[in-house]
C-alpha cells in the first residue's frame, strides 16, 4: 500500500521542518587552531616581552622573572633572560632542538622543552607558541565553558620536541580565542591546567596572560604575562647555536 500525504498533512510537515533548529556545520579544525594561534602570536617575526610570576600553594607571591622572546619562521625562537639571577642566559629553539647558553661559556648545552625556567613555566611554554605547527587537532564537540558555548579540541603531538604529548583545548565558539587547556605528559599524566586571559572579555584580540596550575605535586600557580608584542626581524646568526655562543652580546 502506498502512503500519500494530504495537502494539509504536507503543509504541517513542511511547517514543522522550518521550525526545527538547523544543525550548524562543524567548523574547520585547521582554521580553529590557526585562529587560536593568532591570539597568542599575531605575526611570524615578533619580539615578545614576557613576565613570569610564581605563587605558593597558599597564594602568596614567590618569584618573578623577565624574558625577551624573539620568534621567527621555521619554528625558531630565542629567549633572552633579563632578571639579575639569570642575566646573560639564553635559550634557543630551532625546530625540535633546544640549547641553553650560559654566560662565560662558548659551548651551547642541549636541553629539553620540558626543562623548567621558573615555577611551572618550561622552556617550551615560553619558546613555542604555535599549536598549529606542532599538533594534529580533532574536534571533540561543542560544549559549555562557564556560561558561553565553546569548541573542545583534542591535540596530539606531531613532533618529538614538544612539551606535551596531548593537549585538551577549549576555544571560544565565535572568535576561537583560547579559553583553557589540559596539558598531558608523554605518560598521559595531567601535568598542568592552563587558563588564558584575553585583553577584552567581550571582544578579545590577543591573549595577555597564561595561568598555569600544577597538577602533579605542589599545586603552585605560575602566571606568564605577555607585557608587549612588536614586529621585529633579527639577524639569522641569532638562530645558530654556535654563532650565538660566540657572540653573547648579540651585536
Amino acid at each position: 500500500m502506498t502512503l500519500t500525504h494530504t495537502p494539509r498533512a504536507l503543509f504541517a510537515t513542511l511547517l514543522l521542518s522550518a521550525l526545527l533548529p538547523a544543525h550548524a556545520a562543524e567548523p574547520d579544525v585547521t582554521r580553529l587552531l590557526a585562529d587560536a594561534d593568532r591570539f597568542r602570536v599575531s605575526d611570524e617575526q615578533l619580539v615578545i616581552e614576557t613576565r613570569v610570576n610564581t605563587f605558593k600553594s597558599d597564594g602568596t607571591p614567590d618569584k618573578e622573572r623577565l624574558y625577551t622572546v624573539h620568534t621567527s619562521t621555521g619554528r625558531r625562537s630565542l629567549v633572552l633572560m633579563r632578571s639579575p639571577a639569570e642575566q646573560g642566559q639564553k635559550v634557543l629553539m630551532v625546530g625540535d632542538d633546544f640549547w641553553l647558553m650560559m654566560p662565560g661559556t662558548q659551548r651551547p648545552m642541549r636541553i629539553t622543552p620540558s626543562q623548567k625556567l621558573l615555577g611551572d613555566a618550561s622552556t617550551g611554554d615560553i619558546a613555542t607558541l604555535r599549536w598549529s605547527e606542532d599538533y594534529r587537532a580533532t574536534l571533540v564537540g561543542e560544549e559549555r565553558c562557564d556560561t558561553a558555548p565553546c569548541w573542545h579540541l583534542s591535540l596530539a603531538a606531531q613532533r618529538p620536541g614538544v612539551s606535551y604529548q596531548r593537549i585538551e583545548l577549549w576555544l571560544g565558539r565565535d572568535r576561537h580565542q583560547p579559553l583553557k587547556a589540559d596539558l598531558y605528559l608523554q605518560s598521559d599524566k595531567l601535568a598542568k591546567q592552563a587558563r588564558f586571559i584575553p585583553d577584552s572579555a567581550e571582544r578579545p584580540t590577543q591573549i595577555d596572560e597564561m595561568v598555569l596550575q600544577d597538577q602533579l605535586s605542589h599545586r603552585r600557580e605560575t602566571r606568564v604575562r605577555y607585557t608587549s608584542r612588536a614586529k621585529k626581524v633579527v639577524p639569522e646568526s641569532w638562530f645558530n647555536p654556535m654563532s650565538l655562543a660566540r657572540n653573547p652580546t648579540l651585536e
